[in-house]
């Protein structure tokens, strides 16, 4: 059964690889108790040579790492007392902003505020093209005077935690366990294209889209993250059995702490990514590749849609912002249907 409501919640986007405006997707979901089904159709690239599709093909992340990789990391530290969520990012950063360590409003950001995106700084700022040498591009950020800015989803918040998880654990991003069917790049199996890029003069593949992420060494706090459905939709079922999360780090990506954000997700909220028909306890995030990952923990039911959207070009109207939610709009129709 679960089969055929996956099927029905995947008319969205086959529809949308049908006008061309999308080369592929892959939908899966998966039930607390461990149903799961998984559709793919379309390309996984169209050029240089057409590819076709396969559930076994690799995702470039972006930002959903955020939350599958940098949030766990960081409530994971928190959880075993090696950082207190409301203590300071200095407690693992002392030398940001050294310059100014009487005054810089940076210095009192603490990792809450960062998970939250209840910060002053920017989006995104073009770090990449300051230079590419990794360790002087983290010392750029660490020693900037950002400008002020109103609270936004930004970049910079979570570039800040992932430099901050490496000061604590002594190693990169990437040596952290996520478990079979995720890791930072290039993915061990066949990769989905992403962009033909400007900048790097070629079509992405199994590399970084993100140019930042790519500049900083490509295992970042905001990117970097390759993944496989299955591997998705494993994170995804230790969130909706508590395998993957203890009690508090499932509070603390729960609760609201700014607007609709928790820590690291987004909550329910009118035109949202997951669309309207699921339960106000629904959380998600989504990827600027064309991912995204939403877990309902009423139903107990978690769906990730993973496109290629921005192959070969970002500047195409992929109809992504409508997909998303029609597609969670269709599953929840199908889910109660049949329940």
């Amino acid at each position: 059964m679960i089969e055929t409501i996956a099927e029905a919640a995947f008319a969205p986007a086959a529809a949308m690889i049908a006008a061309g405006r999308i080369p592929g997707a892959t939908l899966g979901i998966v039930h607390a108790d461990g149903r799961r089904a998984t559709v793919t159709h379309g390309l996984a690239a169209r050029m240089p040579e057409p590819e076709v599709l396969t559930p076994e093909h690799w995702f470039d992340l972006a930002s959903v790492s955020k939350v599958i990789a940098t949030t766990t990391m960081v409530l994971t530290l928190a959880d075993r007392g090696l950082l207190d969520l409301d203590r300071p990012l200095t407690d693992a950063i002392p030398d940001l902003r050294q310059y100014d360590v009487a005054n810089a409003p940076e210095r009192r950001l603490t990792f809450r505020d960062c998970l939250a995106h209840r910060t002053f700084l920017p989006a995104v700022e073009p770090i990449y093209t300051y230079g590419d040498d990794p360790a002087r591009l983290r010392a750029f950020v660490l020693q900037r005077e950002w400008k002020h800015g109103p609270k936004v989803y930004s970049d910079i918040n979570f570039i800040l935690l992932g430099i901050a998880i490496e000061r604590i654990t002594g190693s990169s991003l990437a040596d952290w366990p996520l478990g079979q069917g995720l890791s930072y790049g290039p993915p061990p199996g066949p990769a989905v294209a992403t962009e033909h890029c400007q900048w790097r003069g070629r079509v992405l593949k199994g590399e970084v889209h993100d140019e930042n992420g790519f500049a900083m060494g490509g295992a970042t706090g905001h990117a970097g993250l390759f993944g496989t459905v299955a591997g998705v939709l494993d994170f995804a079922q230790g969130l909706l059995d508590g395998s993957g999360a203890s009690p508090a780090m499932l509070a603390a990506i729960r609760a609201r702490c700014e607007g609709h954000r928790t820590c690291g997700w987004e909550r329910r909220f009118e035109g949202w990514s997951g669309g309207m028909a699921c339960s106000d306890e629904a959380i998600g995030h989504t990827g600027f590749t064309g991912t995204g990952l939403w877990v309902d923990f009423t139903r107990g039911l978690a769906w990730t849609l993973l496109t290629n959207r921005v192959h070969p070009t970002r500047h195409a109207d992929s109809g992504i912002f409508d997909l998303r939610p029609a597609t969670g709009d269709a599953l929840m129709a199908a889910w109660d249907g049949m329940g």
